[in-house]
Formats: C-alpha cells, sequence, structure tokens
C-alpha cells in the first residue's frame, strides 16, 4: 500500500480505489484534495486514518465526493470546499432506516456514523 505524508507526524493512507470512491469521483482533484479530506475528517470525527481512508474509497465516499465536488462551485479553495462538505455531513442525522440498513446508531452525525462502520466493516473483513 502507497501512503503519503500530509506532514510530518500524521502518515496518510493512499486510496486503494483510485477508480472509483472519493479518489475516482474527485478526478484531476484527488491529489490535492485526499490529505485535504483525511486530515478534516480525522480532526471533524475523531476517526483513524485506515478508517477514513476505508470510508473514502467507498460509495459513500463518492457522495461525499460529490458534495466536495458541489462546494468547489462556490469557492475556489479545496480546504474551503472540504470544510463546507463535512460541515453539511456532520449536520444530517442517522435515522431509523439507516440505522436498521447498517446497524448505526440513531441520532449520529452521518459522517462519524459512516467513519466508524467504514472502521468495523474493515475489521470484518
Amino acid at each position: 500500500m502507497r501512503s503519503s505524508q500530509a506532514n510530518d507526524f500524521v502518515k496518510i493512507p493512499a486510496s486503494e480505489n483510485e477508480s472509483w470512491g472519493f479518489w475516482g469521483t474527485m478526478g484531476g482533484h484527488a491529489s490535492i484534495a485526499w490529505p485535504i479530506a483525511m486530515a478534516q475528517i480525522s480532526k471533524a470525527t475523531g476517526g483513524p486514518p485506515e478508517s477514513i481512508r476505508v470510508f473514502l474509497d467507498s460509495s459513500h465516499g463518492r457522495h461525499f465526493a460529490d458534495s466536495v465536488q458541489d462546494a468547489l462551485l462556490n469557492s475556489h479553495d479545496m480546504h474551503e470546499a472540504v470544510a463546507e462538505a463535512i460541515e453539511k455531513w456532520m449536520s444530517w442525522k442517522i435515522g431509523r432506516l439507516t440505522q436498521r440498513s447498517y446497524g448505526i446508531p440513531k441520532g449520529l452525525p452521518y459522517l462519524t456514523g459512516f467513519v466508524i462502520q467504514s472502521g468495523i466493516d474493515q475489521d470484518c473483513s
């Protein structure tokens, strides 16, 4: 597995799904957006890097990338666009249907719930 350095202290795992998920959806912006998304999602959710990588590589990561792309229409700064997408995903709460489908506790912020679920899915595989 490749990895890149966001700074001297945190090793950021590289995508393992560059054709789909967050990376594939971000296209030409992916190499810039990936470390920003990893760092900001970690700060917002407290999730470990591997769980965040699994989330971003998933279909939910693709949908998160759609939110970042939407935010880029309003901002030319990737940091701001990722922050706006995170704010949006943190404002949504896990509902009853998502709780039943994924086992994520009802009421958790959407982003936190799916990062946690991604870590559980990784541990089970």
